[in-house]
């Protein structure tokens, strides 16, 4: 027997030690010790071995945009969409699609392997929509990626969101996107989750909804989208993004909520670099977290994970495509600190957000796709703690972006010559 390539003695999230066999683009081997020979051999001793970092939530088509026409000089909300509707006459089909490339390549090279991002539907010519399948199509060798048909200005708001929002999934966009909260009235809002949700039911698509991102607390479009998941059947194809009002509802109301929530199987995915950045806003202090109520979540069975949602755009002025930054801030904000919750983490960055976006053929099992990193960490909990370096990234069987362990030298009497930063915990 032989391999194209061996990944040896990593550790894997479980804390097993295994080698990995691939041959073409499969995992054909996890065992202790395969002893065969292979085109490459990628030395993960010490290591571990993970498989690739997902993001359920994200808006490529404004992606390194920052800057253009301008800067947002309040980071609000509101002032980041009215930006992206002075740049949306500006775009052209190169420079979308462009961005979107190089946000793909520096995806790549952070083990980033899926990503679901919205695109706004609210331009007649949906000229980033035709851009983004294109990049889709360009790079469906190495990165999933899911396009949601986002009304960005609101269905019934803008003019023409209903027939663009068709139009897109006629094209072959994959998921239906929303924004409730955005339209003119709470009821306005609440019928659009109604005909969004007939719309993905009738096509057999999934849903993925801006929901209640404000501070306000009466925005509580999430219990209609729980409604209309189980009245059409849509259990396990819905998710719920942001949910940010949540963080200001009352008790009471939530404890009636989140069951709701779970019943419906409707997962959650707050992006907490942008939540913690945007949200809370008007207030003073005490100020708000911006973050929904994740371990509540958690605790009522409810299916979290952790997006990205925005790098260099209208809203948000940093982001390097790391989704370890982006699931160390969320341990942060919902005080997610115990060895179980860290490793959740970890894992809500990999294997909750491959369900949420219905990736079936991933993860590290003999068959499936073969898909993985490898990183300068010893655990889940440590690759967190390190945003740890992404020392050998392979997609589809193929090596794809590498990089070497990096060590800082020092020049201290009596210390050791170098230092990692690396540190055995017993949990």
């Amino acid at each position: 027997m032989s391999f194209d390539i061996i990944v040896k003695g990593g550790t894997l999230p479980d804390g097993r030690t295994a080698d990995i066999g691939i041959r073409g683009d499969r995992i054909a081997a996890i065992e202790e010790n395969i002893a065969a020979e292979a085109g490459r051999v990628v030395d993960a001793s010490g290591d571990l071995v993970s498989p690739p970092f997902v993001d359920p939530h994200f808006h490529m088509d404004a992606t390194l945009s920052y800057g253009i026409p301008r800067i947002n000089a309040s980071g609000t909300l509101l002032e980041g969409i009215a930006l992206w509707g002075e740049l949306k006459p500006q775009l052209t089909h190169e420079a979308v699609r462009e961005r979107a490339l190089a946000y793909c390549d520096w995806a790549v090279s952070m083990g980033l392997l899926a990503i679901r991002t919205h695109v706004d539907v609210c331009d007649d010519r949906l000229l980033a929509v035709e851009a983004l399948l294109e990049v889709k199509k360009t790079v469906a060798p190495y990165i999933d990626l899911q396009l949601v048909a986002f009304p960005q200005d609101g269905l019934y708001r803008f003019a023409t969101a209903r027939q663009n929002t068709v139009r897109a999934l006629d094209m072959g966009v994959d998921v239906v996107g929303g924004i409730p909260h955005f339209e003119r009235t709470m009821e306005d809002g609440r019928r659009s989750v109604t005909e969004l949700c007939e719309i993905a039911a009738a096509r057999g698509l999934m849903v993925d909804m801006h929901c209640d991102e404000t501070d306000d607390p009466h925005s509580r479009h999430i219990e209609q989208l729980a409604y209309e998941t189980q009245r059409l059947g849509l259990q396990g194809r819905v998710a719920g993004s942001h949910l940010t009002s949540m963080h200001s509802m009352d008790n009471y109301y939530v404890s009636k909520l989140l069951p709701l929530i779970a019943e419906a199987e409707v997962s959650a995915i707050p992006n907490p670099l942008i939540n913690i950045m945007l949200q809370g806003r008007h207030d003073t202090y005490p100020k708000r977290r911006g973050l929904t109520r994740v371990p509540e979540m958690l605790r009522h069975g409810i299916r979290v994970g952790w997006g990205q949602d925005c790098v260099l755009d209208p809203w948000y002025s940093l982001g390097t495509a790391d989704m370890l930054d982006v699931a160390f801030m969320g341990l942060h904000v919902a005080q997610m600190s115990s060895p179980a919750d860290m490793w959740r983490c970890f894992d809500m960055v990999t294997n909750v957000n491959a369900a949420i976006m219905g990736l079936d053929d991933y993860g590290l099992a003999v068959g499936r796709k073969a898909s993985l990193v490898v990183l300068d960490a010893g655990d889940p909990i440590e690759a967190v703690r390190l945003r740890a370096e992404r020392l050998c990234v392979i997609a589809g069987g193929k090596v794809v972006a590498e990089r070497t362990k990096q060590k800082t030298r020092l020049s201290l009497a009596g210390r050791p010559s170098d230092v990692t930063r690396r540190h055995v915990v017993p949990y």
